[in-house]
């Protein structure tokens, strides 16, 4: 499986949501822009401080016509503990054994023992327009989205 990059169409998935609900992201492409963000874990302060920061600018996204993913290998009960002590009101997906981060070829960092921080940022025709990778600095991935969602209309 080669590496997504700029300019690659997003490839299509199906994982459960923190309800158990099955979410296709076929349903979504063609009508929204999206921001799909792969983080190491629920809960660990990196990830619940990205979490949070896009949280908090979910309406600027919202108003912005796009839609945040983000996806971890944590099961379904986990993400719903991690969304609900937090309040995330967004989609989180349950990628166990991490299929769809194989597809998307996100790298893992500390000499492979944690899985990467990378945000996707893909506009309504499903193609891969802006990539983030950060281990460390977690809340410039919601910086670096908006920044390119503002330019997509």
């Amino acid at each position: 499986m080669e590496k997504i990059s700029i300019g690659s169409t997003v490839p299509l998935f199906s994982l459960k949501d923190q309800f158990g609900n099955t979410f296709q992201l076929s349903s979504v492409i063609g009508k929204k822009n999206l921001i799909i963000y792969f983080y190491p874990k629920d809960d660990s302060p990196g990830c619940t401080r990205e979490a949070c920061s896009f949280r908090d600018q979910y309406e600027v996204f919202n108003n912005n016509d796009t839609m945040i993913i983000g996806i971890s290998a944590q099961s379904v009960k986990s993400h719903l503990q991690f969304a609900q002590k937090h309040r995330l009101n967004y989609t989180l997906l349950s990628d166990e054994g991490n299929k769809v981060r194989k597809q998307f070829g996100v790298p893992s960092n500390l000499m492979g023992l944690l899985p990467g921080r990378v945000t996707y940022v893909v506009n309504k025709e499903g193609k891969v327009v802006f990539m983030f990778n950060s281990q460390i600095n977690a809340g410039q991935h919601v910086e670096e989205a908006l920044r390119i969602i503002k330019d997509l209309e």
